[in-house]
């Protein structure tokens, strides 16, 4: 039954999207912005690449931790909690004296990060008919998106002219309008479900669930492994001005933002295809990368291209709903655990590959096999889940 008007669906998605553009230039601006951080504080580039590991590590705790402890809070209050620490966290990160301070800073930031995408994932669902529930994933997520292919380029420049303390202070300020407009415009559904801890916690049990969020934890770093030290790679391999780095993050803006409506509505269609097909066409990309970085005219496409990989989100997405039963919050915010996993994951495998003999062309590769595993990881799924389907029937 369709509760709310399309006027209603659509303002309730932008305030909620909002969100998501916050969440997303204060999470991924600091990849473009970490030869400065990394100045400032006198570290390496792997060492402040540790500020992206940090942030990961926050959601991937904070996702499964705050949906458990609060599975009974109605949605909407959850929303503006979330919103509002993470508001405080970039706050308190600007004004960071030391590199353990942001260090720390960074992991508090990106606590309530998956639960706020789990929660308004499945708030967007619920007000549209099931049929529709990939695109309003995709809208809501298109707010993330949208930051990767304007946010971050904008703040990236912001952070080059002025400071990056001026950027988290930005953060901060986008994601108390966002407070605002969920306050105001999101409505509370007539039928929403209440859930229980124990509810939620039996989506741990499911099988499908794990394997679901390995796909994302393993195939989604492959993109990360090459996008997470971006700025230094094109300015030391392909030895382009400190300027091309915004052009770069808005060309894998553009390609995320074209990967995540494709995803959306290849989810809506074959779920199958559009979770094998991106992860096919992610290990690709990846691996021509590495040949493409002697030249900013051949390096630029490819980083387009990367983005692509973005398909991904909505179609996991969707995936979990599907196999998590009665533990839907759980799952979705799980998802986004899995996503910085997998942030993380490349993170941390990109920095050993630039201290091998690869250096940073060893991330293309690094990328590629993530991408991969990540493909191997969903045959078993499939596999698995015909078995059981199997045994079922008998």
């Amino acid at each position: 039954m369709q509760y709310f008007s399309q006027r209603q669906v659509a303002v309730a998605i932008l305030a909620m999207a909002l969100g998501s553009f916050a969440i997303g230039i204060g999470e991924f601006v600091i990849m473009g912005l970490l030869p400065d951080v990394g100045a400032a504080f006198a570290v390496s580039d792997t060492r402040a690449g540790y500020l992206i590991s940090l942030y990961a590590l926050g959601v991937v705790i904070g996702a499964p931790l705050i949906t458990i402890t609060c599975a009974r809070f109605p949605r909407k209050p959850m929303l503006l909690i979330l919103m509002l620490l993470f508001v405080i966290c970039n706050w308190f990160s600007a004004s960071a004296e030391s590199f353990s301070t942001l260090l720390a800073f960074r992991f508090f930031s990106g606590l309530p990060h998956g639960a706020y995408f789990g929660i308004a994932c499945l708030v967007a669902a619920d007000m549209v008919r099931k049929d529709q529930r990939g695109m309003a994933v995709t809208l809501v997520m298109m707010g993330l998106t949208l930051a990767i292919l304007i946010g971050n380029p904008l703040a990236t420049w912001f952070g080059q002219v002025f400071s990056w303390r001026e950027v988290f202070q930005l953060v901060a300020i986008l994601g108390t309008l966002s407070i605002v407009l969920v306050l105001f415009f999101v409505p509370v559904h007539p039928q929403e479900k209440r859930s229980s801890a124990v509810q939620e916690l039996s989506a741990l049990s499911k099988e499908q669930v794990w394997l679901t969020l390995a796909i994302g934890a393993v195939g989604f770093g492959g993109m990360f492994a090459v996008l997470s030290y971006i700025a230094p790679t094109l300015m030391l391999v392909t030895g382009a001005a400190p300027g091309w780095i915004p052009v770069a993050l808005l060309l894998f803006g553009i390609g995320s933002l074209a990967g995540s409506i494709v995803g959306g509505w290849a989810a809506d269609r074959n779920l199958k295809y559009a979770i094998g097909g991106t992860l096919l066409w992610s290990a690709l990309i990846l691996a021509l990368i590495p040949f493409t970085l002697s030249s900013l005219w051949t390096a630029l496409p490819m980083i387009l291209l990367t983005g692509t990989g973005g398909a991904l989100v909505p179609a996991l997405q969707i995936r979990l709903m599907d196999v998590a039963g009665q533990a839907q919050t759980l799952a979705a915010s799980l998802n986004h655990s899995a996503f910085n996993m997998a942030n993380a994951l490349g993170a941390w495998l990109g920095g050993l590959a630039i201290i091998s003999p690869l250096g940073y062309e060893g991330t293309g590769w690094v990328g590629c096999i993530l991408a991969l595993t990540g493909l191997a990881i969903f045959w078993l799924a499939k596999q698995r889940s015909r078995l059981s389907a199997a045994t079922v029937s008998l």
